[in-house]
Order: C-alpha cells, then sequence, then structure tokens
C-alpha cells in the first residue's frame, strides 16, 4: 500500500510524500526487503516540516551505507548526478567526458548555425567515422522525466542543422547522429517519439541495455560527487577544476591539496574513491 506522508515545505505549502516511491528506489538498486523497511521506519521517524525531498532521499541513502556500501554506492550515482547541479553546466562536462571515454574529441557550448537560426549546442563530438551533436538535460529531482516536448524540440534543432556541413576535427561533414542525454528517465512517450524520429536517447534506464547508470558502473565514470567525506563546496570546488569523475580524482591526487583537503581526510576521500571504483565493477 502506497502510505502518503504530509509535509509542510518551508515555503508553507504542503507537500505528499510518497513513501512506495522511496521503497522501489531502494529496492531497485538490490537493497533486501528487511533493510529497506528498517530504512523507510527509520526516514519517517526524522521527517519534520519543512524536510525536502532530496533530504529524504539523503537520509535514506545514509542509512543505507550502514546496511550495504556496495548498495549505497549503486543508489548513491543518480543523487551524485543530480549534486553535479545546481545548473546543467557541470552535466554537460561529465557526458562530454563519456564521449571522450567512447573515443570522441569533444567540445562543449557550441554555438552553430542552422538552416534558418543559430543554436546553442551542449556538447559537439566527433571522430573519423561520425560527427555527433548532443543535448544534456539536467533534471535537479530525481523524479523529474525528459518528456516529449523535450524530445519534440531537440528533434526539430536537428531538422534545422541536419543538412548544414561542419568543420570539427577538420573533416567537412554533415551531423551523423543527434543525442539527448539526461540524468533522470524519459517519460513513454518521449522515448517513442524519439525512436520514431531516429533520435539517440540516453537516460538513467534508457535504453535497456547500455543506459547511463550501466556506463557509469562498467567504466569507472562515477561522478566525484559520489565521494561521501568530501563537503558541497569541496565537491563543487574539484568540479570547477574537471575533475569530474572518482577516476579524475585519483589520478591526480595532486588537486586534492589545492582545495584544502590534506593529510588524514584526503587518505579517506582516496581510498573511497577506489572503493566507489571497485565496487561498480
Amino acid at each position: 500500500m502506497n502510505h502518503l506522508i504530509s509535509i509542510i515545505k518551508s515555503d508553507g505549502t504542503r507537500q505528499l510524500f510518497e513513501e512506495e516511491k522511496l521503497r522501489s528506489s531502494l529496492s531497485k538498486v538490490g537493497a533486501p526487503t528487511e533493510a529497506v523497511e528498517e530504512i523507510l521506519e527509520e526516514v519517517e521517524k526524522t521527517m519534520h516540516d519543512g524536510m525536502t525531498t532530496g533530504e529524504i532521499y539523503n537520509r535514506a541513502f545514509v542509512l543505507l551505507r550502514k546496511h550495504s556500501h556496495h548498495v549505497a554506492v549503486k543508489y548513491s550515482i543518480r543523487r551524485a548526478l543530480i549534486e553535479l547541479g545546481p545548473d546543467g553546466f557541470p552535466f554537460e562536462k561529465f557526458v562530454s567526458r563519456v564521449f571522450q571515454f567512447w573515443g570522441y574529441q569533444t567540445v562543449t557550448d557550441q554555438t552553430v548555425l542552422g538552416r534558418c537560426i543559430s543554436h546553442e549546442v551542449d556538447v559537439v563530438g566527433w571522430n573519423r567515422e561520425k560527427l555527433v551533436m548532443v543535448e544534456a538535460k539536467f533534471h535537479h529531482e530525481l523524479s523529474l522525466k525528459s518528456d516529449s516536448k523535450v524530445a519534440l524540440y531537440i528533434n526539430a534543432r536537428r531538422e534545422d542543422l541536419a543538412e548544414t556541413f561542419f568543420d570539427y576535427g577538420g573533416i567537412k561533414r554533415k551531423i551523423s547522429e543527434f543525442w539527448l542525454v539526461t540524468n533522470t528517465k524519459f517519460t513513454d512517450q518521449a522515448i517513442t517519439y524519439g525512436e520514431c524520429n531516429g533520435l539517440k536517447l540516453l537516460g538513467w534506464n534508457y535504453p535497456t541495455h547500455g543506459n547511463l547508470h550501466e556506463i557509469i558502473e562498467k567504466n569507472a565514470l562515477h561522478p566525484v560527487t559520489c565521494v561521501t567525506v568530501l563537503s558541497h563546496q569541496q565537491k563543487k570546488d574539484l568540479v570547477g577544476r574537471n575533475i569530474l569523475t572518482c577516476t579524475d580524482l585519483i589520478r591526480q591526487p595532486q588537486i586534492l591539496d589545492s582545495i584544502g583537503v590534506k593529510g588524514d581526510l584526503a587518505t579517506k576521500v582516496l581510498d573511497e574513491a577506489k572503493i566507489i571504483i571497485q565496487v561498480g565493477k
């Protein structure tokens, strides 16, 4: 049964929190049923008026870590992608990093001219075979999805750019693929429309195989925001220095000193980053 908990938000409005969504989220990452029920019980005890949905999920994650680090890491990736915000630019850089891992050279924040108007493109990637353009759709809440309106808008941009020749990588050519990448999920309508029109879609759980979650775990692309012993400001400082993943941090450990993370804390940060990567494999 879906238990609705009423909370008064900080702006004075009332919000209903659906316990079943949190239960489902915990179960999907492999948390045992007994652990899920214990976590839900503990979370409900600590809920209070003014608490945000994000704070509720963060509390659940802290409790989940006590039960299973392996499961907690999987659960934390989705929260970590959100924490790359609050704006979408760090997520654009993260998406760019994914395409680099696939062998593309990339640039972000490009303005390109189509048949009718100019367009701002989040990521452009190229190799000898392909030229791709990518819209990185960032949502700051897990419950928000990229819907058919987003897919329609992206497809209209693709159509305006389809016949233009671009010179990225020293090769004049048209766009090979246009991608829509989101840190959360797509609605069914968006998926249907995207597939029908040849858009390449990549989201948290889409496609079934090779989705964003799988790509991150299998290729050690865990966001650096997964590291729990770092403060929010320290994570922001690392992202600002283009340290986007735990792998980046492990390869450039000296960067920690530049943000004031030293000694035992630096050791803890690097140890956790290594554990996160190993757990994902």
